[in-house]
């Protein structure tokens, strides 16, 4: 029998960390993806060798820039037609931030698999994405470490066999700092993850625990499960990726070595697993020992912030989104203090939390007047 023909792949963001690494999981799976479009923010010079290496029919960088070719699709419009190009099969959408949407969107219009590793996407408009995946047969799978280890979990069970899930959070590197030293944290502090290798965005909501809350609303678009039935413990050891409680009590967990790598591969060929090589044998010893603590939401008050905006609807979780990552841009900048991010999310959140809501354009201006509040409050 002929074997299939591979699938064509795109990936948004092919620079980034969850980029980078989706590109090596599909250079050891050539028999089964072919890499047709890649697409980039603004590293021309890398975006540049990818395309040598994997001879995409597409490549676009949003941002031109003396390491753009005349070739190139550019401007922000290069990720929808990625997205919706014939030949792409799948979508790796490894964007940062609300930037994703519009290509999810598409994507999912067009009838494609969307591997979503972008959550703003579903923060800030999982009704619409759920109306997308409708409307045109398109379907999401999550990129995700925790969501991925939950559809693992859950595959093959109908979801009124699902009781609750557990979230796991590494806990970031301000784990064991008090709140007094948290006020003096420093950006090379909060980049510095005991677990994970990230982008900077994700890694300084890791050490919010912002990121948490963005998986917990993420989690409630992806299985339709109501908040009260999602919760988050620490897990330092980010082995155990999330655990799923059946209503019969048995509790089954997805574990595996801290990678990226397994969950873009599953994310690509789910229900089916095949073969890898990239990702290290399983030690439990080597692995252990492996703990798990209650969240501390006085000093992590960003986690509360972003369930509650996920209970309210509407256009708080845009405004949760848009200020979080407005608030990190200017820590990042040394322009705030650590615990000004919070601070910036929850005013924003009071002041803007009752915007109308329903289209893509109410959920975006949500997105920039949380961006802009932030940006006024803290004169960046």
């Amino acid at each position: 029998m002929q074997a299939a023909a591979p699938k064509g792949v795109a990936v948004l963001g092919s620079t980034g960390s969850i980029g980078t690494t989706a590109l090596r999981v599909l250079d050891r799976q050539r028999e089964r993806f072919r890499v047709t479009a890649l697409t980039a923010n603004s590293n021309g010079a890398l975006l540049r060798e990818q395309a040598r290496l994997f001879s995409p029919a597409f490549v676009g960088m949003v941002e031109t820039s003396n390491d753009s070719d005349e070739a190139w699709k550019s401007g922000t419009d290069a990720l929808v037609a990625a997205a919706t190009r014939d030949d792409v099969d799948i979508v790796i959408n490894a964007i940062v931030g609300a930037a994703g949407l519009d290509a999810t969107l598409a994507a999912l219009e067009s009838g494609k698999r969307v591997a979503l590793a972008n959550k703003e996407t579903l923060v800030i408009a999982g009704d619409l994405v759920k109306q997308a995946c409708a409307s045109g047969s398109g379907e999401v799978v999550p990129v995700d470490s925790e969501h991925s280890a939950i559809l693992q979990c859950i595959t093959g069970h109908p979801s009124s066999e699902v009781r609750r899930v557990v979230l796991t959070a590494s806990g970031g590197p301000f784990r064991d700092w008090s709140a007094d030293r948290l006020r003096s944290a420093t950006v090379e502090d909060a980049l510095r993850h005991p677990t994970w290798r990230m982008g900077k965005k994700i890694t300084i909501d890791s050490a919010t625990l912002a990121n948490k809350a963005l998986e917990v609303i993420e989690a409630h678009f992806l299985f339709d499960l109501p908040y009260d039935r999602i919760d988050v413990v620490v897990h330092p050891q980010s082995v155990v990726h999330s655990f799923v409680e059946f209503i019969d009590g048995s509790v089954v967990a997805q574990m595996s070595v801290p990678t990226m790598e397994l969950p873009v591969l599953y994310a690509l060929t789910h229900p089916e697993r095949v073969a890898d090589d990239g990702v290290p044998a399983f030690d439990p010893v080597k692995l252990s020992p492996m703990t798990f603590e209650p969240v501390d939401h006085l000093r992590f008050p960003a986690l509360r912030l972003g369930i509650s905006a996920g209970k309210a609807g509407g256009t708080a979780p845009a405004v949760f989104n848009g200020a979080n990552e407005c608030a990190v841009a200017a820590f990042l900048a040394g322009k705030i203090a650590f615990a000004d991010i919070p601070r910036g999310i929850s005013s924003a959140l009071d002041s803007l939390g009752g915007m109308p809501a329903g289209t893509r354009e109410q959920l975006l201006a949500a997105d920039a007047a949380a961006r802009s509040h932030v940006q006024r409050m803290f004169k960046c």
